[in-house]
């Protein structure tokens, strides 16, 4: 099969995809669109994967990393598999000296999400981590306000969301490792990481939590810690001295509500829909979002194109892949060249980090007691 999105006058880099869900529906897109050639994709289903393979224009299908990281001209892979995965197929990657994306949750646990760091560092590849919400314009405005002093020194935050995407029991809309907690499942794990990595980005390293884990949905009633949490709220304090909180629930009834605010010496920031909003001593106004934080139109036309997230994820998802193809052309230096408009890609760095935080929160929820996120002291914290 020949891809129609290959320009043979200027052959893009090869890249395979490990995942035939979240894989196929915006990493194929997102990685064409930056300018890869997307050559395999990866499944654990034969048949699925060749269905999707073939819908997609993908010249090849696969049930074997080995075979697809084989084929002539792969210089890259992303990893959209489940999480129990991600740590054996990035490092099968990896060891082939190949260039790496990996979503998130980034890994089971801290020991799995260190290994994935040191393996990435010694094969001196470019490494990132799927938290392509760094780029949606609101996000990224209120990371340069921060810097730019615009509130002075930030000390307080509040992260909220009511969502009903998991209240109907009834709807099987996930696989059945997300409601597994062992397994990376849960709440925390699919939507926390992205907010645990956008109060790092605005606010810095989260120093210490108290957080507690949750089932509201009756699919949860008679399990208890057998089914994955679908809503927390969770206690932080920053190493820079700022405190907040980050509650949320993707189990409840009714239109989606939230809140994002951060209190600072000299003002404040909270947002509203897609706009910023700033108060000091000289009143309240808009930000103006920067125009170079535009993100890129999609394909109405393409499959998934109704997929109910589809327009939220894909579009930040191409600058996710722009960056990563930017930091491979300049000679696969890891963190690449200096960040396009502020906004810095994560690395396994990051993903190191998140999953400290959700495995301190989870201690945290354990033990009914506040913990630290540095590994030393969750080790002592849990009697290692």
């Amino acid at each position: 099969m020949t891809d129609p999105h290959v320009d043979p006058t200027n052959p893009p880099l090869g890249v395979v995809v490990v995942g035939t869900g979240f894989g196929a529906r915006v990493h194929v897109p997102a990685l064409r669109a930056a300018g890869f050639t997307v050559l395999a994709l990866v499944g654990r289903d034969a048949a699925r994967t060749e269905r999707r393979a073939h819908r997609l224009s993908i010249p090849r299908a696969s049930t074997s990393l080995d075979e697809a990281l084989a084929i002539p001209g792969v210089c890259a892979v992303t990893v959209a598999s489940p999480p129990a995965t991600h740590a054996p197929v990035v490092l099968a990657a990896l060891a082939a000296q190949k260039h790496v994306i990996c979503e998130k949750p980034f890994a089971l646990d801290v020991a799995e999400a260190s290994q994935m760091l040191a393996a990435a560092k010694q094969a001196g590849v470019v490494h990132r981590v799927g938290f392509e919400f760094r780029w949606a314009p609101d996000r990224a405005a209120v990371a340069l306000a921060i810097a730019a002093n615009a509130i002075g020194e930030p000390r307080f935050a509040s992260l909220v969301s009511y969502i009903d995407l998991v209240a109907d029991p009834e709807k099987k809309i996930f696989p059945a490792w997300w409601w597994d907690a062992s397994r990376a499942g849960g709440w925390l794990a699919a939507s926390g990481s992205h907010s645990i990595d956008q109060i790092r980005v605005w606010l810095g390293d989260i120093d210490s939590v108290s957080a507690d884990l949750m089932t509201l949905s009756e699919r949860g009633e008679g399990a208890g810690d057998r089914v994955a949490d679908d809503s927390f709220a969770m206690l932080f304090r920053t190493r820079s001295g700022a405190s907040g909180v980050l509650q949320q629930t993707g189990s409840a009834w009714g239109p989606m509500a939230g809140m994002t605010r951060i209190a600072g010496t000299k003002g404040s920031l909270w947002t509203q829909g897609d706009s910023i909003w700033q108060a000091d001593a000289s009143g309240s106004r808009e930000l103006e979002i920067p125009g170079d934080l535009a993100l890129p139109p999609i394909d109405e036309a393409a499959p998934d194109s109704t997929h109910r997230f589809r327009h939220l994820e894909l579009r930040p998802y191409t600058r996710l892949c722009e960056s990563f193809r930017d930091a491979i052309l300049a000679g696969g230096n890891p963190l690449g060249d200096p960040p396009k408009n502020g906004v810095a890609p994560a690395t396994f760095e990051d993903g190191l980090a998140t999953v400290k935080v959700i495995e301190a929160a989870r201690l945290s929820r354990e033990r009914r007691q506040w913990v630290a996120v540095d590994q030393t002291d969750l080790a002592e914290s849990s009697g290692g």
